[in-house]
């Protein structure tokens, strides 16, 4: 709806202005491990890829899309952040869950190619495919700084992207400042859906591993298609359907499945957030050890046991 009064590149940055000043509004004062100079350039990949070049495909894509085929489309983000991390960042997912990934992007390209005015246009669909891919990559680096504490990751992350983008608007003049209605609604979306939404999923590429937070987060198109039958009176036709199930079936068999064989945990020394778990062992020099969630840098000792696991970032190892 907000594309009606805006541009792509204009929603583009107020989205992720409105979510940077709702960060900033939230404060600060964590005991997560803090960002790092040696975070830069993590960073500096995470807002280019998901903070600007993701967002603006994704808006262009929806001015050629209905909002069902746009948002059910979005399940491309899951198998691309799937392939990335299990073909170049050692992340592990069994036959079925390898499967399910294909379900997923095989659901979301029957649904592209429909020619209906329901679906819209091919173009449409590689630009939302294009921001997918970015998502990916995004999702990727996130998760490898993802012990960093979240707020403060999204606060960087927004105000960033929001910014060069916002820059970018006016310098190509295409874009022109919002009216206050308009300006208020960007602002509030991006709060949401945008800050909130960006801290839980780094708190949730921290416990689960890109490949199936990819997955989890495959659920909100399905939210996304379901609201635009409601608010646009949009239809979906058999393909649709077909293609939603196949993606929804997908979903359900990554989210299932367990885990578990004996490992070995290699030495490695690093800070986050965490309790004295059975991974971590650790003494406290010249002070007890705290039974609350802390965060310093510590040693982690070679262990090897057995357990039920995801890729998280204790458990990167070969099978």
């Amino acid at each position: 709806m907000l594309l009606g009064d805006l541009s792509p590149l204009m929603l583009s940055a107020l989205l992720y202005l409105g979510a940077a000043a709702a960060l900033h509004a939230y404060g600060l004062d964590s005991r997560e491990a803090q960002v790092t100079s040696g975070d830069l350039p993590l960073i500096a990949g995470i807002t280019f890829f998901g903070g600007m070049l993701g967002p603006i495909l994704m808006l262009f894509g929806l001015r050629h899309l209905s909002a069902v085929a746009g948002s059910l489309l979005l399940n491309l983000e899951a198998p691309f952040t799937a392939l990335i991390a299990i073909g170049l960042l050692r992340e592990h997912l069994g036959k079925r869950e390898t499967l399910a990934a294909v379900a997923i992007m095989l659901g979301a390209a029957l649904i592209g190619f429909q020619p209906a005015q329901v679906h819209g246009d091919s173009l449409g669909a590689i630009e939302i495919g294009g921001a997918c891919l970015c998502w990916g990559i995004d999702n990727n680096l996130t998760q490898r700084i993802s012990l960093r504490d979240p707020v403060a990751v999204a606060r960087i992350k927004t105000l960033a992207a929001g910014a060069c983008v916002f820059v970018l608007a006016l310098w190509t003049g295409g874009s022109h400042l919002p009216g206050t209605t308009a300006f208020i609604s960007a602002g509030v979306v991006g709060a949401l859906c945008y800050g909130i939404s960006i801290v839980l999923a780094v708190k949730a590429l921290r416990e689960l591993g890109a490949a199936r937070e990819s997955a989890y987060f495959a659920t909100a198109p399905f939210i996304g298609a379901t609201a635009s039958m409601a608010v646009f009176r949009e239809l979906p036709a058999w393909p649709d359907i077909i293609g939603a199930a196949a993606m929804l079936a997908g979903v359900a068999v990554i989210m299932r499945q367990r885990h578990s064989h004996v490992h070995t945990h290699e030495r490695i020394v690093h800070e986050h957030l965490h309790v004295h778990d059975e991974h971590h062992q650790h003494q406290h020099v010249g002070e007890p050890v705290s039974s609350e969630a802390h965060s310093h840098q510590h040693t982690h000792s070679m262990v090897n046991h057995e357990h039920p696991h995801v890729s998280d970032v204790h458990h990167r190892h070969g099978h």
